[in-house]
């Protein structure tokens, strides 16, 4: 059995004349992900991996989570080819994890983050909004036989406030 938790990245700013990669969380995006990130610390085992996007308000996102997980913040693995708005780069990272990991944390991007969700799990979205997890199960012991699950759980910001 294997678990895929999927947090979209938290509302970032268009502020500032930086790089992509480079835009930071706004206000309003690192309450809403201390407020979800709070509530799933009690819903769910804290995961054995996590895996976040290069990009500063995926790796934002993943330090707020983290410490409300007790997550060591060294221990979060990096990959490039989650800056990805597709899924297929999502979805490569996810089928490479290693099959001792039972439960698996991934912080990234929409529309790869809505496609995975809708493509994997039971339960249909419209869009998973900025702060949004999804976890979803899946009846097998291999990371690169992942197929359609079971949505165990949504969490959205509107659903807390």
């Amino acid at each position: 059995m294997k678990t895929l938790i999927i947090v979209r990245h938290a509302k970032s700013s268009w502020e500032y004349p930086v790089d992509d990669k480079d835009r930071p969380l706004k206000l309003r995006g690192i309450k809403d992900a201390h407020l979800v990130a709070t509530h799933i610390a009690e819903a769910i085992k804290t995961p054995e991996v996590i895996f976040s996007s290069i990009a500063n308000r995926a790796l934002h996102t993943c330090a707020i989570f983290t410490r409300s997980l007790e997550y060591p913040f060294e221990k979060i693995v990096i990959k490039e080819d989650m800056y990805d708005f597709g899924g297929s780069g999502l979805v490569a990272a996810v089928k490479s994890c290693d099959d001792a990991v039972a439960t698996l944390m991934v912080f990234g991007h929409n529309h790869a983050i809505t496609a995975v969700a809708n493509t994997y799990g039971s339960q249909f979205f419209d869009n998973v909004p900025t702060s949004g997890v999804v976890v979803i199960q899946f009846e097998t012991d291999s990371w690169k036989n992942i197929s359609e699950g079971t949505t165990l759980l949504k969490v959205f910001p509107k659903d807390l406030k």
